[in-house]
């Protein structure tokens, strides 16, 4: 889609100035190589499960407000009265099993770095260390899931991850740049 700017964007990335707009333009398809930054987006894709990503990016700054900027050790610690006092925090969506995934995530990272397994590396695995770049010429040729993502869903489910399902992990990879899933049209296609 060509905006009144004049740039061609994917049809997902806004006809004018506002956040998603900017998402798209400067981060959604960027390569992501930080345990860190990976756990809240991994964590952010969770929370949008049968919502729009416009609302949860519109809540980003309440979940890293309410999350501790997803300092991963931190979260971990956080007990039963800590993840009920969330369920009040208007910031972000008060959903019980999606607030304590966050926590159960953050034990499961914690869990693969005794294991000497980063996060990064592990999560990047999935795609052979290294982005797919796909060549879709719509927004309907793109899947909501793949066998990378399937493959992705079941390993982090035996980890004890909650909240990544095999289409959650498909819009993780597209997110954190596992896969460039900007139509060939797209203005970022090429610089990401």
């Amino acid at each position: 889609m060509t905006a009144p700017d004049g740039i061609q964007r994917c049809d997902w990335g806004g006809d004018s100035a506002g956040p998603m707009r900017d998402y798209h333009d400067t981060e959604w398809g960027v390569p992501i190589r930080d345990d860190q930054k990976l756990f809240e987006l991994l964590c952010l894709e969770g929370a949008q499960a049968g919502l729009s990503w416009s609302t949860i990016l519109n809540r980003r700054g309440g979940y890293r407000a309410a999350f501790e900027d997803f300092d991963i050790e931190r979260v971990a610690a956080f007990d039963d009265t800590r993840a009920e006092t969330l369920r009040n925090d208007e910031r972000i969506v008060r959903n019980r099993a999606k607030i304590r995934s966050v926590i159960k995530n953050a034990r499961a990272v914690l869990q693969m770095a005794e294991e000497s397994l980063s996060l990064t590396e592990y999560l990047w695995s999935f795609v052979g260390g290294k982005p797919f770049v796909n060549k879709r010429e719509s927004m309907s040729d793109i899947p909501a899931e793949t066998d990378e993502s399937k493959a992705m869903s079941k390993a982090l489910k035996a980890r004890g991850f909650s909240f990544v399902g095999p289409t959650i992990c498909y819009a993780f990879m597209q997110s954190a740049g596992m896969v460039n899933d900007h139509v060939v049209s797209c203005f970022r296609y090429d610089e990401v």
